[in-house]
């Protein structure tokens, strides 16, 4: 599989080219940082005095290269894929066997990284319900109004939460139908490559 940039990315790693393999390696370096902690102006802005160009142009060239990681390490593209997504880029050889070593060096920390910055949900620990059915009232005599009380119990970091849910059978049916008819969709080929390509 490969990488597919658009025009704006393959302008602002073109900076590259125009810098020697060192500062490469350093802006490899600050994408990582950057994954981690955030943007750093002041880095920026070092590089920029150091390099005799604008704080706009290492910060773009910051966030190609982190794109070109981050894409790379979430569809964990192996290294010919890379280099042919490379290659498109005209970039040398030294370049290329460069961004390679700093993606293989780096994929499995920024995998960890975007790991831990992906939403903690909370996962499903039990369930509980019951079906409660009113046959009459004061004022009906023979009326059936069946409900169906959940009490559902989740796990978020440690930390167990209840919800409680009640509805009518109906809608409790049509519930089932639209989750088994996603169950059902996770089987199909297209659904297995996506996954597949997650993970």
């Amino acid at each position: 599989m490969l990488l597919v940039l658009s025009e704006e990315h393959k302008e602002h790693l073109g900076f590259l080219t125009q810098v020697d393999s060192a500062v490469v390696g350093e802006f490899g370096r600050i994408a990582v940082e950057f994954l981690r902690k955030g943007t750093n102006p002041k880095i920026y802005e070092g590089a920029a005095r150091k390099l005799n160009v604008s704080s706009d142009v290492i910060q773009h060239g910051v966030e190609g290269l982190t794109y070109l990681l981050t894409e790379g390490s979430k569809l964990m593209i192996s290294e010919i894929d890379f280099q042919d997504s490379v290659l498109v880029l005209g970039f040398s050889e030294e370049l290329n066997k460069l961004l390679l070593q700093l993606y293989l060096d780096n994929r499995k920390e920024i995998r960890n990284i975007l790991g831990e910055l992906a939403p903690k949900l909370p996962s499903y620990h039990s369930l509980e319900w019951r079906l409660d059915v009113q046959l009459a009232s004061r004022s009906l005599r023979q009326q059936i109004k069946p409900a169906v009380t959940i009490k559902l119990h989740l796990d978020q970091n440690g930390d167990q939460t209840t919800k409680i849910l009640q509805t009518d059978p109906a809608t409790l049916l049509h519930l089932i139908q639209q989750l088994e008819q996603a169950l059902g969709e996770m089987k199909t080929n297209h659904c297995r490559r996506i996954v597949r390509n997650i993970k």
